[in-house]
């Protein structure tokens, strides 16, 4: 089963924006799946307007609440885990494989034997 997680890497603020301070301009989030072995990730940033409404403080804000505005203004959640989930499967269950060129002799390595001088 695919366990997938997103995060907040990093927040861009603006200092002073009319009357508030440390105003989110833009979010840099990560999308990360895994499944055993297999891993697949997707990222970008997110860009916001400036507050017209209620405002959290920098200092309150959670990251399910900035992930929340990433997908409010155009982060496509569902689209992202796709992507990364089929990144996995196509590890799992590749769409396209290498095959030996079959004009070209397959080479078999003859196995060597290495004389143990120690026990002598």
């Amino acid at each position: 089963m695919i366990t997938l997680s997103w995060i907040i890497e990093r927040l861009l603020v603006k200092p002073t924006e009319g009357s508030l301070t440390d105003v989110v301009i833009t979010a840099d989030w990560r999308c990360n799946g895994t499944q055993d072995q297999y891993s697949g990730t997707c990222y970008g940033s997110c860009s916001f307007q400036p507050p017209s409404g209620d405002f959290t403080p920098y200092e309150d804000l959670t990251e399910a609440q900035v992930l929340n505005w990433c997908y409010a203004n155009g982060v496509d959640q569902a689209a992202i885990e796709a992507n990364v989930t089929q990144q996995i499967e196509n590890q799992i269950d590749p769409p396209v494989v290498t095959l030996p060129l079959p004009w070209v002799p397959v080479v078999v390595a003859e196995p060597v034997v290495v004389a143990d001088t120690a026990s002598a």
